[in-house]
């Protein structure tokens, strides 16, 4: 007889509130989603600029020791037999940028003493317009 009180005194969820608080998880799920998905692609922009400008500063650093801009990033690091070399400029290696791709870097640059680009999130070149975060933007 006691098993038979405990069974009708147990209380659980049955499968319609299960399915409903299932649904109502979705639903939030679809609406929050998106949104973070665009503060991350923010932030990933917001970091490609922030090496970039690292990189700036740190050819500048470069042309003040040996009279002429890095004729690559990987100079920053590593010595390219120069005497006037006071690096290395950077404190860590290169990295790529924040989806995984090489930066691009020419000196002389088209828009100034050197060009620094990411391609951004597609991965394509597309001559500092775009998707493209490069050093001349924004300035």
């Amino acid at each position: 007889m006691k098993e038979d009180r405990k069974k009708r005194n147990e209380k659980g969820f049955t499968l319609i509130e299960l399915l409903i608080v299932m649904i109502i998880i979705g639903l939030l799920g679809a609406l929050v989603a998106p949104r973070m998905f665009g503060k991350v692609e923010g932030a990933k922009k917001k970091a490609a600029k922030a090496q970039i400008e690292m990189f700036s500063t740190a050819s500048d650093s470069y042309r003040l020791d040996v009279g002429k801009f890095p004729s690559a990033l990987k100079d920053l690091r590593e010595s390219s037999g120069d005497d006037k070399w006071e690096g290395p400029y950077l404190p860590k290696d290169i990295p790529l940028d924040p989806w995984g791709n090489a930066y691009e870097y020419k000196a002389p640059g088209e828009h100034g003493d050197y060009d620094i680009i990411s391609f951004g999130p597609n991965g394509q070149n597309e001559n500092g317009e775009g998707d493209d975060i490069a050093s001349w933007k924004d300035k």
